[in-house]
């Protein structure tokens, strides 16, 4: 059993960003996530991955922007609760709200903001016999550490932003890239696409079209080579120590869909100007919630976070006037 002011669902950037906007403002707070470890899709999905819309930071790598926001976080010692989900809320903005996870924790809080970017996600697996088999030794949907490939033979499936953008980079460190899509057209940013062709052209990468995954090969869950097909049937084997299969992420709100909020095409609609749900005393920041105008950037959610957690002190301590100031005058001052 916890007692807080607040509970954060979500740990990614924005959820990170809530823990020091709410710590601005004298509120504590505990963070609930399902993954093992901070970050979201920024930890999960691309570590290395550089962002650029970052005020301040003309590059940073997702991994390091997480960094840098548990930092910020730190001296308000939030509470993380992690590889769990949150099944259940109970009570009112006026009585207090009751969170449980799937992991036993009860925790009691006067105001919840919901961080969930597009909700609990995991990818999109091929139809391919035995894949389980290679999954986590030979097949990976991430790539969190480049150097983990190094000399690999690797075969990558997909036609989107993140095959070719860690085709583009794989190349750099493997011993053979083969980008395997059904099409010779590629759905990813045009710049990436160039720089594959350009590295096509190189012979530093092979471009596998118009092909499908058909099938793998191996024993004890390594992988020796992926089976293709094109549009005929006619297959071809391609020698490989590594399949990536990035077919995107199927994502769901999970228990969130049940809790009473107002859910427009698999987010939850908030009022622009306090990011507050139809629940009074519950809150939806970052890619989650949507609004007239909102725009899915981290610098949004970043902001959203700041609304949010000026509205919830309202909740979180009703009757005490809360007067702004700058954090240039106010100092960070550990909770």
């Amino acid at each position: 059993m916890y007692n807080t002011d607040a509970v954060i669902v979500g740990a990614g950037p924005v959820g990170l960003f809530a823990v020091f906007e709410l710590g601005m403002l004298g509120m504590k707070a505990h963070v609930v996530d399902a993954l093992d470890e901070a970050g979201g899709q920024c930890t999960a999905l691309y570590p290395e991955k550089p962002i650029y819309d970052i005020p301040g930071y003309p590059r940073i790598d997702a991994g390091e922007l997480i960094a840098r926001l548990e930092e910020q976080a730190a001296p308000f010692a939030p509470t993380y609760h992690l590889g769990r989900q949150v099944v259940s809320v109970d009570g009112d903005a006026e009585t207090g709200f009751t969170v449980g996870t799937s992991a036993g924790d009860v925790i009691c809080c006067r105001v919840i903001l919901i961080a969930a970017g597009g909700g609990a996600f995991g990818p999109n697996r091929p139809p391919l016999d035995g894949l389980d088999r290679f999954e986590g030794t030979s097949v990976f949907y991430l790539v969190k550490r480049r150097e983990e490939f190094r000399g690999k033979r690797i075969v990558i499936g997909g036609g989107g932003d993140s095959a070719v953008d860690w085709a583009n980079s794989l190349a750099e460190v493997a011993a053979h890239v083969a980008v395997v899509h059904r099409r010779d057209k590629f759905r990813a940013a045009p710049e990436s696409v160039n720089r594959l062709r350009a590295l096509a052209d190189q012979g530093k990468v092979e471009l596998v079209t118009p092909f499908q995954l058909a099938g793998l090969e191996g024993d004890a869950g390594r992988l020796s080579g992926v089976r293709v097909k094109d549009l005929d049937g006619n297959e071809r084997l391609l020698e490989a120590d590594c399949l990536l299969p990035f077919y995107g992420l199927a994502s769901s709100l999970g228990p969130i869909a049940d809790w009473s909020l107002e859910i427009e095409k698999n987010l939850i609609s908030v009022d622009p100007a306090t990011c507050q749900t139809a629940r009074p005393g519950i809150y939806a920041i970052g890619d989650i919630a949507t609004y007239p105008g909102k725009l899915k950037l981290i610098l949004q959610g970043f902001a959203d976070a700041a609304a949010a957690a000026h509205s919830a002190h309202g909740h979180a301590f009703p009757g005490e006037a809360l007067h702004f100031e700058y954090s240039t005058t106010k100092g960070v001052k550990a909770g």
